[in-house]
């Protein structure tokens, strides 16, 4: 208890105390956005038409925040964290009121990229500032604070959307959040100010070109994914490869594809644990609505325990983290999430109650809380001193990388099934097949991580 109530007072100390509204403000914003666009986007199709540019207002977002990590993380290491900050919250601001005032499609596709961009950069300077800001002790309270930032807008952010949506149009669901970020950014910039840079890169510039050719050629691969055809989707899926590899061990700690101990072994559980759950959450609802025969509503509640018990682990992980082995929680989460997806697969049998889906999701979600947060922690506290941007820039750019190859996948999956005849439930079956093994490599992956936890200052 002794030692909660002293991280309490490092989080919300004099010296932290605006600086910890601020990032929380600010990552409640950016979930809020994430949330909240695929609720309004139909109503936005149906106004300015363009069927074609759908998905790419998500692939457009997610690519160019894929980039904006990458750059930001160096920026924070070079100049300070103030800096990408900054221009993050402008990118987002920018986006933000560009996308709300489209007059097309395409427009807001592009707005879309600058939003993308934005929230990169914020994350990024986000994790940089909690590993200078705060000390060791207090960084996993920090963490599970951040993931609470996400519980309001998952509770209430789709709901209030439609709400917006239907009374005010869809433009307001873009709108209306730019002044908060606008306040948010101005509560965290004088603390942010305060903090000294990391050491210089000589090869930023490199790196930045890395970032580019990454996000190509994941983009290439997840066009060709989508083609339909094996003579448009083989040239193009090597042409990616090529373009995204070496870029991708360019940008990569030495070691992550074979998770070595340690710092690689922490960012490579981070992306296949990604892979995993966000792989299967996105056809999560078609399970329910499609073979199950459930309403929205019913689905939106089974995404909804997952959010509540993700922010659980979250909190769990704060406590324990001080005095238990990473490696063990680490584990202990990948081994939930898993059997999880598992356990929400078994819905797609008619024997199996619906409400089933709820609890094991839920289970999912307090999986994913002690995974991401244990190997999160482990990423800032092996970062060696002056470089946290470039670790924290590779922590989410396997977030990143996890996300975008596990749903792309996925959907390919689901294709194939579909058009060789097989139902839906099948289809279905196969992508949670897929992520149960992705995430079956995480648990390996952990083997890497401490046994004990690190102590800085």
């Amino acid at each position: 208890m002794e030692g909660g109530e002293h991280d309490d007072a490092a989080v919300w100390g004099p010296d932290q105390r605006r600086l910890t509204v601020g990032l929380i403000l600010t990552v409640s914003m950016t979930a809020f956005e994430a949330l909240a666009v695929a609720t309004s986007l139909p109503a936005t199709l149906r106004d300015l038409g363009g069927l074609t540019y759908y998905g790419w207002a998500f692939s457009a977002f997610m690519l160019a925040n894929l980039v904006s990590i990458c750059v930001a993380g160096r920026a924070a290491d070079q100049h300070g964290v103030a800096r990408p900050f900054l221009v993050g919250s402008i990118l987002f601001v920018a986006g933000l009121v560009g996308a709300g005032l489209a007059p097309s499609m395409p427009v807001v596709v592009g707005s879309r990229a600058v939003q993308g961009c934005g929230a990169g950069a914020i994350s990024s300077a986000a994790y940089v500032a909690v590993a200078r800001a705060y000390a060791a002790r207090a960084r996993p309270h920090m963490l599970a604070m951040l993931s609470t930032a996400w519980v309001l807008p998952g509770l209430i952010g789709p709901t209030l959307a439609g709400t917006v949506t239907d009374h005010l149009g869809w433009r307001w669901v873009f709108l209306g959040l730019a002044p908060c970020v606008v306040v948010a950014s101005g509560l965290v910039m004088p603390a942010l100010r305060r903090l000294s840079p990391g050491s210089a890169s000589g090869a930023a510039e490199d790196q930045t070109v890395a970032a580019f050719r990454l996000a190509a050629g994941t983009g290439v691969l997840l066009y060709a994914m989508g083609s339909g055809s094996v003579l448009v989707a083989a040239p193009l899926m090597i042409a990616g490869l090529l373009a995204g590899f070496p870029a991708f061990q360019q940008l990569m700690p030495a070691g992550t594809l074979r998770a070595q101990p340690g710092l690689p072994a922490a960012i490579a559980a981070l992306g296949l644990v990604s892979f995993a759950f966000f792989g299967t959450e996105a056809f999560l609802p078609l399970m329910l609505t499609t073979v199950r025969g459930q309403s929205n509503t019913m689905a939106g509640i089974v995404l909804t325990a997952a959010t509540i018990s993700w922010t659980a682990g979250a909190w769990i992980q704060a406590r324990l983290a001080a005095h238990r082995s990473h490696r063990g929680l680490a584990t202990v989460g990948l081994l939930l999430t898993v059997g999880g997806i598992a356990g929400t697969t078994s819905v797609l049998s008619r024997a199996v109650p619906v409400w089933m889906a709820t609890i094991m999701w839920g289970i999912t979600g307090l999986g994913m809380g002690l995974a991401y947060s244990t190997t999160t922690l482990v990423v800032l506290n092996s970062a060696p001193r002056g470089r946290e941007g470039v670790a924290s820039s590779a922590m989410q750019l396997a977030n990143v990388l996890g996300v975008a190859l596990g749903t792309g996948l996925a959907g390919d999956v689901l294709a194939l099934a579909m058009t060789a005849g097989r139902s839906e439930a099948t289809g279905v079956g196969l992508v949670n097949l897929m992520t149960v093994i992705i995430g079956g490599l995480g648990v390996m992956a952990a083997r890497g991580l401490p046994g004990r936890p690190s102590h800085g200052a």
